[in-house]
């Protein structure tokens, strides 16, 4: 057996009739970089607490190496509502104490923005508290870092940061750090193993979640788990992560083309044009127009002015359009969606809404469930008609309800009865129910695990409407919208290289005013943070070996797009092959010298994914 730092010997834990964990034995080691992922209730958070000794094992124990550090980010704050903000983050620190180190700058610059250091505890938000809660893990040092849903209340921004903080903590091969999260992105980036917890156990597996998605189809190829690969969920997943080329990582140790084998008979995530087509006929040709809209709202305490958050922004938004909006927390994404909708009216510019438009909007409140909270879930279903159409088929209401990973032995549940995802998934499920055409969502991955947004994805895949989506999870993101906007200083700004276009747009700006501030002969409040010809040096240097990386990312951005167009080329070209009158062989070789070439052409793209791979990694 390997000598852990931490681990679990022979652990087995029980609630209720519930078997969490049964014999397991497992560990971490130095230089360890694990993601947990699983269904909801199958013991994530709980695995934390047993290997932090919150709590118990009801047989089997919890080993330790002498004189190991643990800190640990529960999804409850252990703070002080009388503490000062100064006192529960930073222990009491002076700002010329922490601002004279560069990572604790960095950390309280990034997390803190924007807050009263001496403010109490009690004042804060949920989204504060939860930044003020890592800053205190981050600031101090730890052998491991555990940490239970981390980019929870922070946005796309702060996330990236995040990734790249726990990346570069530690020196290579030191440390060791153990994430729960449903973001997929998150996982990808930062994690080098990962641990799925189900049915009473852990399994390990190789890589980050891209690699974790490919070991994990195979696994259910071969125990034949599977009842129908073409509708296998994770081998969907996979397709596009390969088809994106995020499988491609050198991170596991498998070759791509084994991946292509595995999703060989797997179609298109979505029929684009079909859905369009589809719109166009639920939908007519007008949606959304916002033409010339700007939206100020009055300061408090100053009647006479106002803050400006959408300004003069003209934005078209047709059938079967599916849109991802970026933004910071505060930037005005809600008062767009609200300005989309109608529920939100314009101080200036006008906003035309299609006669045939139906909206529905999925809030991150729960709100709307909460009048519910004494019916069944069949009392609630038997409101809706009896038969849907999916894909093709006919589907009923329980159906669907399955679809979105519940039982039909829940029907009999009462909605206050469900759990916070449970509630997430049975409020998609009424919207989609209630047949909108234009569907808004505003962070739909809250309280789902991978899985089940894997399902949510699958759904929206043959939806056929259009689709807005506001949310700081980058892989939902780009996996369900096709194209995608920042919301950034009240204009909204296409973004046609995704997510990393306005990483690229905040980065700029800052630099823009890193400049600014240098330039300036006038000591600004932030004083203490003035840093050393030294440090600024420093600064400057990791500042152009960011700048690399980010070239290197646009780069392997631009190839992922690529690959991804002549995918979609080979498989129109095999369509017309299987149409083509097999007596022209003239024409049938033709069709096949040009998948060759196109086959070569994704051979050479691969190679050079590979090594740009490498040298992200290096």
């Amino acid at each position: 057996m390997p000598i852990y730092d931490l681990g679990l010997e022979h652990v087995s834990l029980s609630f209720a009739t519930k078997d969490i964990f049964d014999d397991v034995t497992q560990g971490i080691c130095e230089g360890d970089r694990i993601g947990i992922v699983g269904r909801n209730g199958d013991g994530k958070s709980t695995l934390l607490r047993l290997l932090s000794k919150q709590i118990e094992p009801d047989s089997g124990r919890v080993t330790r190496r002498g004189g190991l550090t643990l800190g640990v980010l529960d999804q409850r704050d252990p703070l002080n509502d009388d503490d000062s903000l100064r006192k529960a983050a930073l222990g009491n620190r002076e700002d010329y104490e922490w601002a004279s180190d560069a990572q604790s700058r960095e950390i309280v610059e990034t997390l803190l923005a924007g807050m009263d250091l001496d403010s109490p505890v009690g004042s804060l938000s949920g989204g504060q508290r939860r930044r003020a809660d890592l800053a205190r893990l981050l600031l101090k040092d730890w052998d491991i870092l555990a940490l239970d849903e981390p980019t929870n209340h922070l946005d796309i921004v702060t996330i990236h940061w995040l990734a790249e903080h726990l990346r570069n903590r530690w020196p290579k091969g030191s440390g060791a750090l153990l994430l729960v999260t449903h973001d997929r992105w998150f996982l990808d980036e930062v994690c080098s193993s990962m641990w799925e917890v189900h049915d009473g156990t852990i399994d390990p597996f190789e890589g980050g979640y891209s690699a974790y998605m490919l070991q994990r189809v195979e696994r259910d190829r071969q125990a034949e788990v599977a009842e129908n690969k073409r509708q296998n969920l994770a081998r969907k997943e996979l397709a596009w992560l390969t088809r994106g080329a995020r499988a491609r990582s050198t991170k596991q140790k498998f070759h791509v083309k084994a991946a292509t084998e595995l999703i060989a008979d797997v179609p298109p995530m979505r029929n684009t044009l079909e859905l369009k087509r589809m719109a166009t006929s639920r939908l007519g040709k007008q949606v959304v127009d916002l033409k010339d809209v700007t939206k100020s709202y009055p300061i408090a305490n100053k009647p006479n002015q106002t803050r400006t958050v959408i300004d003069d922004v003209t934005w078209l938004i047709g059938p079967g359009d599916r849109f991802g909006v970026v933004g910071a927390n505060g930037a005005g994404k809600s008062t767009l969606l609200g300005l989309i909708d109608g529920s939100v009216q314009p101080t200036a510019g006008r906003v035309n809404i299609g006669k045939t438009v139906k909206f529905a909007v999925l809030t991150q409140r729960l709100d709307e469930l909460e009048t519910l909270g004494a019916y069944k879930i069949q009392e609630i279903l038997s409101r809706y008609k009896s038969n849907y159409e999916l894909e093709g088929k006919e589907v009923t209401p329980t159906q669907l309800m399955e679809r979105l990973g519940f039982s039909s032995a829940q029907l009999m549940t009462r909605i206050q009865d469900l759990s916070g995802g449970q509630k997430r998934r049975m409020q998609l499920l009424l919207i989609l129910l209630d047949e909108p055409n234009v569907l808004i969502m505003d962070e739909p991955g809250n309280d789902l695990d991978t899985d089940m947004l894997a399902v949510m994805e699958d759904l929206l895949d043959s939806w056929p409407g259009t689709l807005i989506v506001v949310s700081h999870d980058r892989y939902l993101l780009e996996r369900v919208t096709d194209q995608q906007f920042a919301l950034i200083g009240g204009k909204v700004t296409h973004l046609p290289g995704g997510v990393d276009d306005y990483l690229a747009m905040v980065e700029q700006h800052l630099s823009l005013n890193t400049l600014s501030s240098s330039g300036s002969d006038t000591p600004g409040q932030d004083s203490a943070l003035s840093i050393t010809s030294q440090e600024a040096g420093k600064s400057a240097s990791g500042k152009s070996a960011r700048q690399n990386q980010h070239e290197l990312n646009k780069k392997s951005r631009a190839i992922e797009r690529k690959l991804t167009k002549l995918n979609q080329e080979i498989h129109d070209l095999q369509t017309n092959m299987a149409e083509h009158d097999p007596s022209d062989y003239a024409g049938l070789s033709a069709l096949n010298e040009q998948v060759k070439t196109i086959r070569a052409q994704i051979d050479s793209l691969e190679e050079e994914w590979l090594s740009i791979g490498e040298q992200l990694e290096d």
